[in-house]
């Protein structure tokens, strides 16, 4: 409803400001500004006021209509300044929410937890979000189990304008999708109308293509469909938004799917519906979804490092030579028991279930398909030694 625009006093209007302005101006929201960093010696207020006035936005003190509050966050001056003017913009402009609804409100950030499962960070917007509320969101639903504050303590419901991290969705949604309260009868029925939608607008025809192919730069390939998973929804979107930078004139990059989350059969199914190719950023497929990647012939790539991921796009994309590394999967371990020795440290008792184990090989630990952990084989005895 409010933007409040929060500019440092010493370094003016930057680059992610101008485009946090593109945003605002874009969604025609009133902004206003808080000067920050006034309790250092090397501010300049005017040279912001300039920066801003270069971008359209006109301050009140050049007679425009946007309030600049001059704050500082370490001593928190201005502080009580910036709510009274939030609270007057508001009462203004007769933004309201009623309490007494169903909760309506949007997801800011989600993602993986270790050892919760999907959490998701959720602004209520309008109504009261309660303990047990029947949630849908983007293509997922729950139930909230448990509801946590921006300190991390338990609360029991939010109203509007409150932050929580809720507990209890089926799967991680995507950042900025909204979130709705329903009946529990709805909960199926809407779920499936909006994974049909979604298949359907994703499923066109196209030739399948693997990065072999587009490295050896045969082919007359206008558009490359990818499905990004990631371990949290902030890592999906940041891969997402610097794939699809890397189309040129001949090649377009169409990121079809993206979301967090172990890359599943489902992620599969779409991409060989799709032919598109699978991108996983610190996750990996599932067993189920690696033997269907297998007998469909998608290509997954799974990265640890952004660089690595975008270097390997953009030389496929130029029809370049395969990079110079290449992972081969040579087994899979459980580990089933593990054992302190002093002067060793933790030793992994494991059960081979795929492939084989190889000392000096490289080594990924992960828990419900997330990485946790890399490193490498230093040694390995059987278990009688």
């Amino acid at each position: 409803d409010i933007v409040v625009l929060v500019v440092a006093a010493d370094d003016g209007v930057m680059p992610q400001t101008v485009e946090a302005i593109d945003h605002a101006q874009a969604a025609e929201v009133p902004i206003i500004v808080a000067m920050n960093k006034m309790d250092k010696s090397e501010i300049d207020p005017s040279r912001v006021l300039t920066g801003l006035n270069e971008h359209g936005i006109l301050p009140e003190e050049w007679g425009g209509d946007t309030i600049v509050v001059p704050v500082s966050a370490k001593t928190g001056d201005g502080i009580d300044a910036l709510l009274e003017n939030i609270w007057l913009v508001a009462e203004m402009r007769e933004l309201r929410a009623n309490p007494d609804r169903r909760a309506k409100g949007v997801v800011i950030e989600a993602k993986l937890d270790k050892g919760k499962g999907p959490m998701a960070s959720v602004l209520v917007q309008n109504g009261t979000l309660h303990t047990g509320d029947n949630l849908v969101t983007g293509m997922t639903m729950g139930r909230v189990r448990a509801m946590f504050d921006d300190n991390g303590k338990p609360v029991k419901e939010a109203g509007p304008s409150t932050a929580v991290s809720v507990l209890g969705l089926e799967d991680v949604p995507g950042a900025g999708d909204a979130i709705f309260a329903v009946e529990q009868s709805l909960m199926k029925q809407v779920q499936e109308e909006r994974r049909n939608k979604q298949r359907e607008s994703m499923i066109q025809d196209s030739q399948k293509r693997t990065l072999e192919e587009l490295f050896s730069g045969s082919g007359d390939l206008k558009q490359l469909k990818v499905v990004v998973k990631g371990d949290v929804q902030g890592s999906v979107e940041a891969v997402r938004v610097a794939l699809e930078k890397l189309s040129n004139e001949e090649v377009q990059v169409k990121v079809i799917h993206a979301g967090a989350g172990a890359i599943t059969e489902s992620d599969i199914s779409l991409a060989d519906s799709a032919k598109a190719i699978v991108i996983g950023f610190n996750v990996r497929p599932d067993s189920k979804a690696r033997t269907l990647a297998e007998r469909s012939k998608v290509d997954v790539r799974s990265y640890r490092i952004i660089y690595e991921l975008l270097d390997d796009m953009e030389s496929a994309l130029k029809g370049m030579l395969a990079p110079k590394y290449k992972e081969v999967y040579l087994g899979k371990a459980e580990v089933r028991e593990t054992f302190n020795i002093t002067g060793v440290g933790v030793v992994a008792g494991c059960l081979v279930t795929e492939g084989r184990l190889v000392r000096g090989g490289k080594l990924r630990i992960y828990r419900n398909d997330v990485m946790i952990v890399e490193g490498n084989v230093k040694q390995l005895k059987h278990y009688k030694d």
